[in-house]
């Protein structure tokens, strides 16, 4: 037994034999078969030229070989049947559309097996269809009965059986049960012959598919035949001999009559002309009498189309028979049309047949069913052909329809997986893995995974692509933007209830205390503030995206800047306090505006430098989560962006450090330890935010950005204004000047 890589023999060239060669193949064990003619050259109609033609032209009818397509061997040779290639053609056909890469093959050990071997291990090795065990049977009983028990072991369950069949392969299969269970067998034409065998040598063969040449009848045959009898022809010996071993008819010759009852112990009597030829001697449901007809037909056709001319000898000078043939078309008397090609050979046909065996109480019965025509194509797709149409085997009996013989190393890969070779010896065993991330196979046993374009992503089982789902902090969708919205919106009606009272209250020593106009605008840059955080709600644009990061960066700095004010103002109050002291001339309302303007105007330049140098813009993230696009905005440059929050650190630190030194003044006209509070707000917030917000991506990072505006916001207008609101709504007694003069002189 000889265990064979899938890639065996892929480059191998057919075996050419000789032409004394052929038509000598034997079966099993070297034994004779009635197959002999098959692959010859004998089975055809030859028409002999003159002596010095190069040798007898042939239209076969049998002959099946490739090696007959030789036009240098056989340049005369011309067939009405397909030859073996497009056989193996279609065994592969088959095996293909079942879904069988995995086969095992038994043949004989002789030229024909050889040669059939040869053939089609070259062409499945091609379509992927791997071997998966040769057994090669010999005369040696012994050997062969030790290959067939180790057959056993193996797990094809498809079988092609190579070479002629042979009454010996039949009865050694069946003695060594070497063909059993769910196994399919793929037999030749040559095996339709199994039908005179032995009944009990069928099981092994049983539900096996048969490729045979299609069957076909010749029109009005059995009204020609009923009529042919020695009464109608009493000049044939031929008829007289079949008349009498059939119906015991006494002949003319009573020599004749005289050994056939010696022979048979038999004695002859006179025959009526109701006696007929049986069936078994012509056969008219098999397929070679329709194709000896047809190379008849054939030959008439081409010797009418050449006009047919005699030479001075009186001999047939045919040396143009074989251009005759070439392009030959007519229509047979069955109405099918006859083209020939250039070779003058007629494209035909392989069938592909079910051979089943039904069992009676005292024989077996063999029925072939056609069940499919494999065309001649270079397609390997096979779509007439149904599996319902087919008996299965099913152990020693047979079973019906769905239940297909399954021969296959191993499973096959679901869409949604790919094949991965695990480096055995045979490519049609190999592991099934699933698609990586992002990546889908629409097909079985597919090769390799197809990646979905970056609008789309794979679903479930990864079979096909569907469109991502577009992610931003959505209205509709996202709670954290409904509460941010509300929250923004409180905040927003706070600050304007406390301008409002502001407002009203303008004239009151609280309000006036610590230059009320820094605390108007520090107010209304705390109001824009909270409404910026609108700009990050919402889809991104490529407007909000310019807007939103600057304007809150303008608007916070100059609340930053307005309470820098109030704090350069306190500490020049302290210092001025001292006697000859140099800050008494910066006592004014001048340096606070001045204030407020230029460091708010160093943060609008960065800005506006951001704006022109690397504006931001709207951009779409396809790989940071599976199955999802981020709307999102890209800053255009991270350096400017870290310039800007850097600024307003600045401006906080330097406020936080002004205002902790002067906390200690009077309550009554120092602000600074409410801007202390704020401040430590203010930069606990943003420190604690900058690992969150580089952390996080898409809308959960603008989410955090979100949440340190509304907190930082909250808590410089909660730290300055509550404290002042308190006095104006809860305690207005306090909001006197004569009570602030009395806190300050105590």
């Amino acid at each position: 037994m000889t265990k064979i890589p899938y890639y065996m023999n892929s480059g191998d060239r057919g075996i050419v034999r000789r032409p004394e060669q052929m038509g000598n193949n034997l079966g099993f064990g070297q034994e004779a078969s009635e197959n002999k003619s098959r692959k010859g050259s004998r089975s055809g109609l030859q028409i002999l030229e003159n002596s010095k033609s190069s040798g007898p032209k042939t239209i076969n009818y049998g002959a099946t070989d490739p090696v007959l397509n030789d036009r240098q061997l056989y340049p005369t040779f011309s067939r009405i049947v397909p030859d073996d290639q497009d056989r193996y053609a279609a065994i592969v056909k088959c095996l293909l559309h079942f879904g069988w890469n995995w086969v095992g093959v038994i043949t004989p050990s002789n030229d024909s097996g050889d040669m059939e071997l040869l053939e089609l291990s070259k062409l499945m090795s091609q379509h992927g269809i791997c071997i998966e065990y040769i057994i090669k049977l010999s005369i040696n009983t012994r050997i062969n009965r030790r290959k067939l028990q180790e057959m056993k072991q193996f797990t094809a369950r498809i079988i092609v059986i190579c070479g002629l069949g042979s009454i010996y392969f039949a009865y050694f299969i069946y003695e060594n049960q070497a063909i059993n269970e769910d196994v399919t067998v793929i037999l030749s034409d040559a095996w339709t012959n199994v039908k005179y065998f032995n009944g009990i040598y069928f099981p092994p063969i049983n539900c096996s598919l048969i490729f045979i040449l299609p069957p076909k009848k010749i029109p009005n045959i059995n009204n020609f035949i009923l009529n042919v009898n020695p009464f109608e022809r009493p000049d044939d010996p031929i008829l007289e001999d079949i008349w009498l071993l059939c119906h015991h008819c006494l002949s003319q010759n009573i020599f004749k009559n005289k050994l056939y009852q010696l022979m048979y112990n038999v004695s002859g009597h006179n025959c009526s002309r109701k006696s007929y030829i049986p069936e078994k001697f012509y056969g008219v449901a098999q397929s070679k009498p329709h194709y000896t007809y047809m190379s008849v037909y054939a030959l008439a056709h081409a010797l009418n189309r050449m006009n047919l001319h005699k030479n001075k000898d009186k001999s047939f000078e045919l040396k143009q028979t074989r251009l005759s043939m070439r392009n030959l078309h007519y229509t047979d008397p069955t109405g099918e049309e006859m083209t020939f090609n250039e070779r003058g050979d007629l494209p035909s046909k392989w069938s592909v047949a079910n051979c089943v065996i039904y069992k009676t109480n005292t024989s077996y019965k063999l029925v072939i069913k056609p069940v499919t025509t494999f065309e001649e194509s270079e397609d390997d797709q096979v779509s007439n052909i149904k599996a319902g149409e087919i008996t299965w085997r099913n152990g020693m009996d047979v079973s019906f329809h769905e239940q297909i013989t399954k021969s296959r190393c191993n499973d096959r890969c679901p869409p949604g997986y790919r094949k991965a070779f695990n480096g055995g010896f045979h490519v049609c065993c190999y592991d099934c893995v699933p698609c990586s991330e992002g990546e889908i196979s629409n097909t079985t046993d597919s090769e390799i995974c197809h990646r979905c374009p970056d609008e789309e992503w794979p679903d479930e089982r990864r079979v096909r692509c569907v469109p991502k789902i577009y992610d931003f902090l959505s209205y509709e969708k996202d709670l954290v933007v409904q509460i941010s919205a509300v929250t923004s919106l409180s905040f927003s009606a706070i600050t304007l209830f406390i301008l409002g009272n502001f407002i009203y209250y303008w004239d009151t020593p609280i309000v006036k205390a610590n230059n009320r106009a820094v605390s108007f605008i520090l107010l209304v840059s705390i109001l824009l503030s909270f409404l910026c955080v609108f700009l990050f709600l919402g889809r991104p644009v490529d407007i909000t995206c310019r807007l939103r990061q600057t304007s809150f960066g303008i608007f916070f700095s100059t609340a930053l800047s307005s309470v820098l004010a109030k704090t350069v103002t306190v500490f020049i109050a302290f210092k001025a306090t001292k006697p000859g002291s140099s800050w008494r001339k910066w006592v004014t309302l001048k340096v606070s505006k001045h204030v407020v303007i230029v460091f708010s105007s160093l943060q609008a330049l960065i800005c506006g430098i951001w704006l022109t140098v690397s504006s931001p813009y709207q951009e779409y993230d396809h790989h940071s989560y599976k199955g999802m696009i981020i709307i999102q905005c890209n800053e255009g440059s991270v350096l400017w962006l870290y310039s800007m929050l850097g600024y307003m650190g600045i401006l906080a630190s330097v406020n936080f450090i002004l205002a902790f030194m002067v906390r200690t003044l009077p309550d009554s006209f120092n602000e600074a330890k409410y801007i202390t509070f704020s401040m430590l707000v203010f930069c606990s917030v943003w420190i604690a935010m900058i690992p969150a917000y580089l952390s996080t991506k898409g809308k959960y990072m603008v989410a955090v950005e979100i949440f340190a505006i509304l907190t930082s916001c909250a808590g410089v207008l909660g730290c300055i204004f509550f404290p002042k609101l308190y006095i104006l709504l809860i305690k207005p007694e306090f909001n006197s000047r004569k009570t602030i003069l009395g806190k300050n002189s105590t």
